[in-house]
Formats: structure tokens, C-alpha cells, sequence
């Protein structure tokens, strides 16, 4: 598969998108006053111990404190002085340990952004931290020897974990990653060297910083791209910034020497993301319907609990046969909900309702092309069989905002609904707040303050009313026209009798 990583970087934003095979499959985008916190490393003070929900609340030096579950807490013997690469492992935890018998309020702890904080939620941490590499992940906290599941090879499999086995030490856990394939014994003690001594400075860092600190920062969004996105299926990387470009280079050169020749600087004069057809993507990224080459179109809607996908057959009629025309629609819907789920960043609950198929082999067909369609997916995805109702509900590993959520935000107006009251609507609260307000009013007359439609529903379709209502006020009603205004609201100014 032919892959190009693009990188437009500015002083004010940096955005990364992943191309295969000519089409945007995904995107990230780091702002530079709203920096990435995912993977940072902090030193932070419990806040608060909820034993009926087994977590904690942790200072971080956040706006919101940071949520710890139970799960995540790694508890150290008292008796054993902390010592950077010397850490017990996770076994050493005692069975069914509970949040209050490990933590207590105003205790110093080191934990790492798991997750970004996602609306009005603060970040969810843990103290098991990991530490990535080009071709290696350090778990210094858990005596675990992972080998990534895209290495399907069981010799390569066995051989990697031979290595690891061979170089780490005691108690420290380490993942082959999936780039690692093929790596020689070399290449996988230097790295794990580096992040050994990464681990050291951490430790020292922490024994010197106060109570709240970062103590460790993750890569910046273009090389975290580089480290986790550059392999050998990638054919170009592509800057078009020149500061950034030279620290891609070096660090392609002390990572990955061989993939340096795959490294390109872009200085046409067509911006990168028009030129390789990036923006229109991501504008259709933002879009809630998003229509298929067919004709049928598909209805993507974020809620707080999940997110939901409808798919209509919309303008496509097929052939003679509704059911065969029903099944070529939701399967050509697959390719674009699992592109659109990969390119939008969504995570978490997932809901989409097919077309209803009569036949079952029918709804397994749907249901294996979805699969086969998110094999590609780095996230961790897991989808269930469909219901007779032609519904699937799917899950996707989520660690940040969705792209949506981090370019866009409520509408002000609606507040999210999605909906206004129809100026018909308004015009009867207006009718209803004069008859409240001024019934036994000393007013002699009274200006009502309208959006333009609102004013035109009053003038013209209800202008007996509004005549009705001023015989029943005995006062003259003035509707004025403000462009200004919300088309929901109004303002009522009684004016004295003259």
C-alpha cells in the first residue's frame, strides 16, 4: 500500500495527515498554546480519595484535576526506597487492594496522561507509565514481555521476544512494536539503553521538583508522527517548513538512517494540504452527512454517551431487486464509515444502524466487511454481531478528542441540540410574555425587539393576531426588526401614554 505522511507546520499550528494510497486516512492536528498532553509525565498530589467509586482525584497542575481508577494505581512496599530503573512490579500489589488503603489525600504520586481531558472531564491517568520508543516501549512498573499483535510472523514473534527476554533488566517490561520487525540485537540494546536512561532523568527530575510538575514531556505532534507513523510501507514524508524539516532529519538520522532518503522538503507554492488534496477531506471530516459515489449518504451525530452513524440509500435506486440494492448500499457505506471513524479520531460507544437486510447471510456479509475495513485501524476497535433491527455496536479505543472536538465546539445558539424554535414558535412566546407582562399595564404603547423573521411572521401570517392582542391590551403593539438579535430572542420597551 503506498503511503505518503505529510507535515504542515506553522508557528501557530502543526497538522499531520496520513495518506494511503492517495486518499486522508488520518490526521492530527496540535495547536501550539493547546499542546498534546497525552503521554506527558507528571508529579501530582491526590486531591481527593472516592472510595464508592474506587478512584482518585490528583493535582496535576491542570485546570481540572486528573482522574485515577484503582486499576491504574501502582503501590510500591513502604519499606522499598524508590529508585529510578528499580522499580517493583506490578505483581507486588497485594489482591483486591482498595483505592483508600493505597492512596491518601495530600500524597505525592508520578503518573502519566492516559487520556486527554474530553469536554468537561480532566484527564485520566495512571501511575503504570510507558515510555515509547522507535521500535520499543519501556514499561518500567510491570515485569511483561510484549511482542506487537501486527507481527504475525510466530518466528519473528518468538525471536523478538527472545532478545528482549536476553537484554532487559529485572522487573522492567518492554513491547516490541510492530516497526521492530526484523531489528537486530544491536539496534534493540541501544534503544533500550536510551529509554532506560530517559527513565533515570525522570526519576532525578522527580526527586528534585516540586509538587506540582511535569516532569517528562512527550515528543512534539510532528515527531511523535515520524516515531509511531514512518515505516517502510510510508514511501515519502513530506515538510513543508524548513526549522521543522531539519529536526526530522535529525532525528530520522539517529533513529531510522535507513529511511532518510524518504525524507522530502516541500517548497512549492501551493499549500501542502491543497496540493495533495488533504483540505477537502478534512473539510468533509467536519461535515455531519457525508454522501457516497452511489448517491446514498451517510449521518454521523456525536452525543455525550456515543456516537451514531445512520445510513440512507438516499438518491441511489438500484437495480430490480430492493434487497440486493439495500446490501450494496451498506456495504459501500463500510469503506466510508470505517475511513470516516479512522480520519475523525472518534473513540468510545459506537452505534451504526444499516439499511435493514431481510437475509441473515446478508447481515454477516455487512458485518465482516466492517470488520475487514477496520483491520487497518491502529486503534483498538471491537464490533459486535448486528441485530435483527440492523443495528452494530462497535467500541473504539479513545485517548483524545475526536478532530471535531478539537476544531469546533458547540453551537452557541442551539448549545449542541441542533435545532432552532421556527420563528412561528417565537412569535407565540412574544404574544404570550405581552399578554403576561402588560395586561394591566399603564403603557399606552409598546416596541417589541425581533429577528427580521420573527418580525415578518408578526407583520404578515399573524397580523390578526397581533391586532387581536392589541384590541385585548388596549395599547399599540411596534415590532421592530433587529438584525442583532438571536432569532429566538426578543425584547419587550412600554412606552408611557401620552
Amino acid at each position: 500500500m503506498a503511503s505518503t505522511l505529510l507535515i504542515n507546520a506553522r508557528s501557530y499550528e502543526t497538522r499531520v495527515a496520513l495518506l494511503e494510497n492517495g486518499q486522508c486516512v488520518e490526521v492530527y492536528v496540535e495547536r501550539h498554546k493547546q499542546m498534546s498532553l497525552a503521554g506527558n509525565v507528571y508529579l501530582g498530589r491526590v486531591a481527593r480519595v472516592l472510595p464508592g467509586m474506587q478512584a482518585a482525584f490528583v493535582d496535576i497542575g491542570l485546570p481540572k484535576a486528573a482522574f485515577l481508577y484503582v486499576s491504574d494505581v501502582y503501590e510500591p512496599p513502604e519499606e522499598m526506597q524508590w529508585e529510578a530503573g528499580e522499580v517493583p512490579t506490578e505483581a507486588q500489589r497485594s489482591p483486591g487492594s482498595r483505592i483508600e488503603q493505597m492512596l491518601r489525600e495530600g500524597q505525592e504520586i508520578m503518573v502519566q496522561v492516559a487520556k486527554e481531558p474530553l469536554g468537561n472531564k480532566g484527564a485520566r491517568i495512571t501511575s503504570h507509565v510507558t515510555l515509547p520508543g522507535r521500535n520499543l516501549v519501556l514499561m518500567p512498573t510491570i515485569d511483561h514481555v510484549g511482542v506487537s499483535r501486527r507481527i504475525e510472523d510466530p518466528e519473528e514473534r518468538q525471536r523478538l521476544r527472545g532478545l528482549i527476554e536476553e537484554l532487559r533488566p529485572t522487573g522492567m517490561g518492554f513491547i516490541a512494536r510492530t516497526v521492530s520487525e526484523g531489528a537486530d540485537h544491536q539496534k534493540l540494546s541501544a534503544e533500550m539503553d536510551f529509554l532506560r536512561s530517559l527513565w533515570d532523568s525522570i526519576g532525578q527530575r522527580r526527586r528534585l521538583s516540586q509538587v506540582p510538575s511535569l516532569l517528562h514531556q512527550d515528543l512534539s505532534v510532528s515527531l511523535r508522527a515520524v516515531r509511531d507513523l514512518f515505516t517502510r510501507e510510508v514511501d515519502h514524508l513530506v515538510i513543508d517548513c524548513q526549522e521543522e524539516y531539519d529536526m526530522v532529519v535529525e532525528f530520522v538520522s539517529t533513529f531510522m538512517p535507513r529511511l532518510l532518503p524518504s525524507v522530502e522538503l516541500y517548497d512549492r507554492a501551493e499549500p501542502i494540504f491543497d496540493a495533495y488534496e488533504v483540505e477537502p477531506e478534512l473539510a468533509r471530516a467536519l461535515e455531519r452527512k457525508v454522501w457516497l459515489k452511489s448517491g446514498g449518504y451517510v449521518v454521523i451525530e456525536k452525543t455525550e454517551a456515543l456516537t451514531s452513524i445512520d445510513v440512507n440509500t438516499g438518491r441511489y435506486v438500484g437495480g430490480y431487486n430492493l434487497e440486493e440494492t439495500i446490501v450494496k448500499t451498506n456495504l459501500e457505506a463500510v469503506k466510508e464509515i470505517a475511513c470516516q471513524i479512522r480520519l475523525r479520531d472518534i473513540g468510545g460507544l459506537i452505534v451504526i444502524d444499516f439499511i435493514d437486510m431481510e437475509r441473515e447471510e446478508n447481515r454477516e456479509r455487512v458485518v465482516a466487511a466492517l470488520e475487514e475495513a477496520l483491520g487497518a485501524d491502529r486503534s483498538k476497535t471491537n464490533v459486535l454481531f448486528m441485530s435483527p433491527l440492523g443495528l452494530v455496536e462497535m467500541t473504539r479505543k479513545r485517548v483524545r478528542e475526536s478532530l471535531g472536538e478539537s476544531l469546533g465546539e458547540p453551537c452557541f445558539y442551539c448549545e449542541g441540540s441542533g435545532r432552532l424554535r421556527d420563528p412561528t414558535t417565537v412569535c407565540y412566546e412574544i404574544f404570550r410574555a405581552l399578554e403576561r407582562e402588560l395586561k394591566n399595564s399603564v403603557a399606552g404603547a409598546v416596541s417589541v425587539m425581533v429577528h427580521p423573521q420573527v418580525a415578518e411572521v408578526m407583520l404578515q401570517e399573524e397580523r390578526f393576531a397581533l391586532e387581536e392582542l392589541e384590541s385585548l391590551l388596549q395599547l399599540t403593539i411596534h415590532v421592530v426588526p433587529n438584525q442583532s438579535l438571536h432569532r429566538e430572542h426578543f425584547e419587550l420597551r412600554p412606552e408611557a401614554r401620552a
